[in-house]
């Protein structure tokens, strides 16, 4: 059967990008050009330079005056950074069974922190209120460590929002339980892209209902590398400069990560790549959608889906054009589009996914 669908495929041009990530993708040409301009001159190291400060004013217009912002290498260090300023002595870190912290960051949180992890079964990665109300049981009792941050992804590894009135209750119940809320948002342009497309819809499920850090995504949205992690809530940034530094978050030349930033927030271009990820999504979803071996439980959110294919026709497919599988015992894949996928890339692997499930019913 493989090498039916392989032949079937040498039929069809393999798309120009992979649908396996979107840290696929490579830089964006104005990130390229702003990393050009940050390399023409000396510039004072450690973030003391006008290109950080221009990128700290600018993560302020975004989130409001109380932000506080912190450039760092990568995600999972951006992660480790903002849940170390965060936790308290004897305190946990509450996050969903499917969260990146929990499953994808070979155990950083754990070893660098020194806290335990306590996930909640979800079945979209979504955490819901009564879950944390349940975590009462805990409180008080000194055999158990306490819960003292929430993470949640926005949007969840499997691609599902929040709406903004869900993080507002999940905030405010963990407040009541005198937790802190984290959001880890590495795609975090993809939902503002979804939710709005504006800083408006940003600030809507983030510093407007409750969230005290945010880790802002930058390399999935288009930049080489460089997050962000942002402190809407000032007095737990107290020690974050200090902790950047322990836990090798601190880049000795920042200018670099910050003139990534300011181009990618300048004229909301950051939005703009998001909306196009997201509509090439929609667009796969609608081309394959209705050919014969292909489920999606739902229609994508933002710039990722999940369908379920007949499990003979993945490893060509993948070997054909790259994509993950998800869950193998579901015969479920990951496809992803990016900031540069293109409609072209999109309608060839629809044709590539018609023609490889073809011989399936043949």
């Amino acid at each position: 059967m493989s090498n039916k669908i392989a032949i079937a495929l040498q039929a069809h041009p393999t798309p120009r990008t992979t649908f396996a990530s979107d840290n696929s993708a490579g830089a964006h040409p104005l990130i390229m050009d702003a990393l050009l301009k940050a390399n023409s001159h000396h510039a004072l190291a450690y973030g003391s330079d006008d290109l950080t400060a221009m990128a700290q004013d600018n993560f302020k217009k975004l989130f409001g005056q109380q932000a506080e912002a912190f450039l760092v290498f990568g995600g999972s260090g951006a992660n480790v950074m903002a849940l170390a300023t965060m936790l308290q002595a004897g305190e946990c870190v509450v996050c969903s069974d499917k969260a990146h912290i929990a499953l994808d960051e070979t155990g950083a949180p754990e070893r660098a922190l020194g806290a335990k992890l306590l996930m909640l079964p979800t079945t979209d990665g979504k955490i819901k209120p009564a879950q944390l109300e349940a975590l009462n049981a805990l409180v008080g009792v000194q055999h158990h460590a306490q819960p003292g941050v929430l993470s949640i992804t926005q949007p969840t590894e499997l691609g599902v929002l929040y709406t903004a009135a869900e993080i507002k209750e999940l905030c405010d119940t963990a407040h009541r339980m005198d937790m802190r809320v984290h959001l880890d948002g590495a795609r975090i342009a993809n939902a503002t892209a979804a939710l709005g497309g504006d800083a408006a819809a940003l600030r809507s499920f983030t510093s407007d209902v409750g969230v005290d850090v945010v880790c802002f995504g930058g390399t999935k949205a288009g930049l080489m590398f460089g997050e962000a992690v942002i402190y809407l809530k000032p007095t737990l940034a107290k020690r974050a400069k200090y902790v950047r530094k322990q836990v090798n978050q601190l880049p000795s030349k920042m200018r670099f990560v910050a003139a990534q930033f300011n181009a990618l927030l300048h004229d909301d271009l950051w939005i703009e790549l998001a909306q196009h990820a997201n509509a090439m999504s929609a667009r796969l979803y609608h081309a394959t959608k209705n050919i014969s071996g292909v489920a999606f439980d739902a229609a994508p959110e933002v710039n990722s889906m999940f369908p379920s294919l007949p499990a003979a026709t993945i490893e060509p497919l993948a070997d054909w054009c790259k994509f993950w599988e998800w869950d193998a015992t579901r015969a479920q894949v990951r496809w992803m589009t990016a900031w540069d996928t293109t409609e072209a890339d999109v309608d060839s692997f629809a044709a590539g996914i018609q023609a490889a499930l073809a011989t399936t019913q043949s």
